[in-house]
């Protein structure tokens, strides 16, 4: 299975939310005023997102990443996003929707906008951080375990396929597991009636912040290849970093728990889509009915 490549929040567990497909077409930038009064009486603004840090100490993966990585990647390029974001989406409408729904909102169908990147990558680095924990890595077991020697054919083929899908992301960008549980693989497409043949394991690689959450996919695992994740403790060896992630620091509890929290959401949607289309045939049959009973009554009355 070739990994696919992509072209174009602050809060666990880190799911999509549904909804958003039509209402992300357009966007109208309303600004509003949202602002309170402090005991001074003078007027400052209210910050949405917060900076929440890793679940384990910043020494905690070391030797494999170091305190010093943790510094930099979380300290400063991870406080950015969040900080960044917040300034971009004060006083608009923005700052009433989630960090998923951002995401969704400001992909915009591939016509990113502005605060697409900073949203995206707040909540890219926050998942990061929970596919991680100290003494991770080996192999996952369960329902897990099972849906990657389906997809994938054994556990062994499907590290060689998501490094190379991390060690072939040209330039800044991620990997990532994740579950599919729609038919089409294009941007924003959804298939209302999936087939369990659709649902499944699929591996993909994303320039920049993009991340699945925007195909509608559930994100399962991810590694950041962009440089600042590892070139302190690694340098230019990539390959070498991408090793160590696998072998040494995944999470396969955290991917077991976020696995089944998507099937969950995946039976919900389709049990949801059910009862609409029931309502729909419901509603088109009473339909029929009177207008069955219009044209006797109009017989009756020509008799």
């Amino acid at each position: 299975m070739a990994a696919a490549t992509a072209s174009a929040t602050l809060f666990s567990p880190f799911l999509p939310s549904p909804g958003f497909h039509e209402s992300c077409r357009s966007l109208n930038w309303r600004t509003h005023k949202k602002q309170i009064a402090s005991k001074a009486g003078t007027v400052k603004v209210t910050a949405k997102f917060e900076l929440n840090p890793p679940p384990y100490p910043m020494n905690a993966l070391e030797p494999h990443m170091s305190r010093t990585t943790f510094e930099y990647h979380w300290g400063k390029h991870h406080r950015a996003y969040v900080d960044n974001l917040n300034k971009q989406i004060v006083g608009t409408e923005l700052d009433e929707l989630t960090l998923e729904d951002i995401i969704l909102v400001t992909y915009n169908q591939g016509n990113l906008l502005p605060p697409f990147n900073n949203a995206a990558q707040a909540w890219n680095h926050q998942f990061f951080w929970e596919s991680m924990k100290p003494g991770g890595g080996g192999q996952p077991s369960g329902e897990l375990l099972k849906l990657i020697n389906r997809d994938f054919g054994s556990f062994e083929a499907f590290v060689k396929e998501f490094k190379a899908a991390a060690a072939t992301q040209f330039g800044s960008g991620w990997a990532w597991l994740a579950y599919k549980a729609n038919r089409l693989d294009v941007g924003n497409a959804s298939n209302p009636h999936p087939s369990d043949e659709d649902k499944k394991l699929v591996i993909v690689k994303t320039p920049n912040a993009i991340n699945p959450l925007v195909w509608d996919y559930s994100p399962l695992l991810t590694i950041d290849v962009w440089e600042h994740a590892y070139y302190l403790d690694f340098r230019n060896r990539r390959p070498d970093y991408i090793s160590i992630f696998m072998e040494k620091l995944v999470s396969w509890e955290a991917v077991s728990s976020r696995l089944e929290a998507a099937q969950a959401q995946a039976a919900e949607r389709e049990k949801e889509e059910e009862r609409k289309k029931r309502e729909e045939e419901e509603e088109y049959q009473d339909g029929n009915e009177v207008r069955e009973m219009y044209v006797e009554t109009t017989d009756s009355e020509a008799d």
